[in-house]
């Protein structure tokens, strides 16, 4: 019993056309990672060159309570800032510190060193890591996880919120 197995061979223009499409996105990716090209969503950028004011900045210390829970620390006089309970509705606090807390683990920086949350005059609030200079756009994450970390700085207006369902 013979088999026959006519196959068609792949279109040339779709592997060519596949095989470009590749080697642009290498080109592009390596052309914004050696700064050939700037990186236009970076708010850190972005802010800078629209030289965007702070309205106000802290910095803060977190620290483990017991029982899972977060105590934060106004750094510079070491007046209870705020605390986030084990279990509670905050908890997108305890996990972004908890993700930067291994971070500094990693590059062997000093847990000591605070973190400086900043509300931007366009409504940005960011979150530096002083010891690693990482910054998390605390907005990015919605608004209530940002009015989360706005309740740390006073003065600071929350952000409407959506209606839950």
């Amino acid at each position: 019993m013979s088999h026959d197995h006519h196959a068609e061979p792949f279109p040339r223009a779709m592997l060519l056309l596949a095989g470009g499409l590749i080697a642009t996105t290498l080109l592009l990716t390596t052309a914004v990672r050696l700064g050939w090209v700037a990186q236009s969503a970076d708010p850190v950028a972005l802010r800078a060159a629209a030289q965007t004011k702070a309205l106000a900045s802290r910095d803060l210390r977190f620290l483990d309570a017991p029982g899972g829970g977060v105590q934060i620390l106004d750094a510079k006089t070491g007046a209870v800032a705020g605390s986030v309970q084990a279990g509670s509705t905050n908890g997108f606090i305890r996990g972004v510190m908890r993700g930067l807390a291994r971070e500094r683990r990693l590059a062997g920086k000093s847990p000591e060193t605070p973190f400086r949350l900043t509300a931007w005059a366009n409504g940005e609030l960011s979150l530096t890591d002083l010891a690693t200079g990482r910054v998390i756009e605390v907005g990015s994450f919605g608004a209530t996880n940002r009015n989360a970390f706005a309740a740390l700085l006073p003065g600071i207006a929350p952000l409407p919120t959506p209606p839950s369902p």
